[in-house]
């Protein structure tokens, strides 16, 4: 429930939750392995992007089309994350995960 309510707050403040929040937290607290823990968070951010989505909505801030123009692609990424994923070692997945977190991080302390 912690890391339900964690992804919530953050999607909810920056759009962000389930790569940065959900799945470091299910792997350091609760264990799970890697592809369980990305598999688990994508399951979970189909009801947090939703809710989300539809709150900011209310706000006048989701620009339909914008979101149509990077959502479509978004699901063809998915399909290829996804086969990519399976065919790498856990450890590759984890280091290459640990470097976006770093560079996101870098960048948004550089703005």
């Amino acid at each position: 429930m912690a890391i339900g309510t964690m992804a919530g707050v953050f999607s909810g403040l920056f759009g962000v939750g389930g790569g940065s929040v959900i799945v470091p937290l299910l792997m350091l607290w609760l264990g799970y392995e890697e592809r369980s823990a990305t598999a688990t968070s994508l399951a979970a951010i189909v009801f947090i992007a939703a809710f989300a989505a539809a709150v900011q909505g209310l706000y006048g801030n989701v620009r339909i089309l914008d979101a149509l123009l990077i959502g479509v692609p978004a699901v063809i990424g998915v399909l290829i994350g996804t086969w990519l994923q399976q065919r790498l070692r856990a450890r590759s997945i984890a280091l290459m995960f640990a470097a976006v977190l770093v560079v996101s991080a870098v960048e948004l302390v550089a703005q």
